[in-house]
């Protein structure tokens, strides 16, 4: 639990710091862009292989074969470090070649900058998917302690680098330190990995695990790069964009997606295994019982943070982001963009919820032809949107996308499993909007008397817990008032989560770059 919510925090803390170094100047466009390539193989590649390689691993350790289990685990090991160190070393030498291809609106000097960033960063590629592997490996031995850490590893690495440096080298000191703390993450499991006793350095090309692997890659793979397509175009098309929104644009999302990678991750890994159980015993109502209850979780979480996430995005950007570079204008600038971000809030979290029950259920297609989709609808409506709206439409294509393919996956779903309760999940989504206005008359209301903080960080800290406390407050008692059941559930759910020792999917997490 410490691990999980230090790791959080940590990760929210080196936002807070770059944006005190950088604001949204021109320089934090350019290390978003540098980091796509390293993000995109992160997300499609390493989350792939890491899902297809633990219940194979897994597998052969649970019927005994554990020197099996680790000749399949050594090869991918082994060969992950050979592949990977010569694309890491292709990458650093045509990096002149695709970087424009990403950011092709940067000006030359700005592409220069952008070339180097993305060399610097090239081991990167290969520490991320060794630190997946080796946390995949060690977890099926029940050592969860390590590779709980590596978040909290890789932030204060960053964060050090970035406070020590950045008087010296700029912006850089936040590319090296995200290449040390990604290399730290992966360097700080392996005492124990190798404490196992079971690594060699060995590769069996014909083991059949790896074709095991193999057919589990393919539909993972597919429907992990729908999602990091998507994030190329968002920064293909935001490089066109004047200096700065490409920054407001990762500040925005990385507020709006916090309550979805705490709350909306824990939910979802605490009633996977339960699908998954129901689903073995062909159990279809207690599939439909918990997906329900899931959503519904998943509303009484998102909705209000929704509402909270748009009537105080000024104060929570000034309050969090506003000192150093970030000046007033970056602060306008990035609220300006939150509410189009968490506009898809609710859609963001159910979709983690939806998925793990397609995969419970074993149903891999149509979550994989659903992701295609939502990936042509954002792009098509981010072409659309892009030269009225700008970094707005770009947000907001992703946020309808999002709720086209929550939509998407409710119907697959409710075709899988017979006896959704809808009259219950509408009532439920009903009184939770009930108590969300509410809450948000409240804040308008504070809004309204037109009480200003002091300029100092103490002051707007101390205004904003009012605020979220007072409104807080309301939402909580209104939902006492009409009963609504989640406001016990949901805090016993997220508690269970962290007793069980249940891990949060390597898929959910957030990508360590950018």
């Amino acid at each position: 639990m410490a691990a999980t919510f230090a790791s959080a925090l940590l990760g929210f803390a080196r936002e807070v710091v770059n944006a005190k170094f950088y604001g949204t100047q021109w320089e934090m466009d350019t290390f978003l862009a540098a980091a796509t390539i390293p993000t995109i193989l992160f997300g499609v590649f390493n989350g792939a292989l890491v899902s297809a390689l633990v219940p194979t691993f897994t597998d052969y350790i649970a019927r005994g074969r554990e020197d099996d289990a680790w000749l399949l685990g050594n090869t991918i090991v082994n060969l992950l470090a050979l592949v990977l160190t010569v694309c890491a070393v292709a990458g650093f030498v045509t990096a002149g070649w695709y970087v424009p291809l990403i950011a092709h609106g940067f000006p030359a000097p700005q592409m220069g900058v952008a070339v180097r960033m993305t060399r610097w960063l090239m081991p990167t590629i290969v520490a991320v998917s060794l630190s997946g592997v080796f946390s995949a490996m060690l977890n099926a031995y029940h050592r969860f302690r390590v590779a709980s850490m590596v978040g909290v590893v890789l932030n204060v690495v960053t964060i050090t680098t970035v406070v020590l440096l950045n008087h010296k080298i700029g912006i850089f000191a936040l590319v090296l330190g995200t290449t040390l703390g990604l290399i730290a993450q992966m360097a700080v499991q392996i005492p124990s990995f190798l404490s196992i006793g079971k690594y060699r350095f060995v590769m069996d090309l014909q083991h059949p695990g790896l074709r095991k692997i193999w057919e589990l890659l393919g539909p993972i793979i597919v429907a992990s790069a729908a999602g990091q397509i998507a994030l190329f175009f968002d920064r293909f098309f935001a490089s066109t964009l004047s200096p700065g929104y490409m920054a407001g644009m990762n500040y925005a999302t990385k507020l709006v997606y916090f309550p979805q990678q705490v709350f909306g991750a824990a939910i979802a890994t605490v009633i996977f295994p339960l699908l998954a159980a129901h689903y073995a015993r062909d159990n279809r109502r207690g599939v439909a019982g918990t997906l329900v209850t899931g959503l519904r979780l998943v509303n009484f979480i998102t909705i209000p943070a929704m509402c909270v996430l748009i009537v105080l995005a000024h104060p929570m950007v000034e309050t969090l982001f506003q000192r150093g570079s970030f000046q007033a204008s970056a602060t306008d600038l990035t609220a300006g963009l939150m509410p189009y971000a968490a506009f898809g809030l609710v859609a963001l979290a159910a979709n983690i919820v939806l998925t793990r029950c397609c995969f419970a259920c074993h149903e891999t297609a149509a979550p994989v032809g659903i992701s295609v989709i939502t990936v042509l609808l954002n792009v098509t409506l981010s072409l659309v949107w892009l030269p009225s709206l700008g970094a707005r439409g770009l947000l907001l294509a992703n946020s309808v996308s999002q709720s086209l393919q929550a939509l998407l996956l409710l119907g697959v779903v409710a075709r899988i499993v017979s006896g959704i309760n809808w009259r219950a999940l509408s009532i439920s989504t009903l009184k939770i909007v009930v108590a969300s206005t509410a809450m948000v008359l409240a804040l308008n209301w504070i809004k309204a008397l037109g009480v200003h903080p002091e300029p100092t960080l103490a002051s707007r800290a101390w205004f904003l817990f009012g605020q979220m406390t007072i409104g807080g407050l309301v939402f909580v008692a209104v939902a006492r008032a009409i009963s609504v059941d989640e406001l016990t559930l949901a805090w016993q759910t997220i508690i269970a989560k962290f007793e069980r020792n249940l891990i949060v999917p390597p898929e959910n997490r957030d990508a360590p770059i950018a």
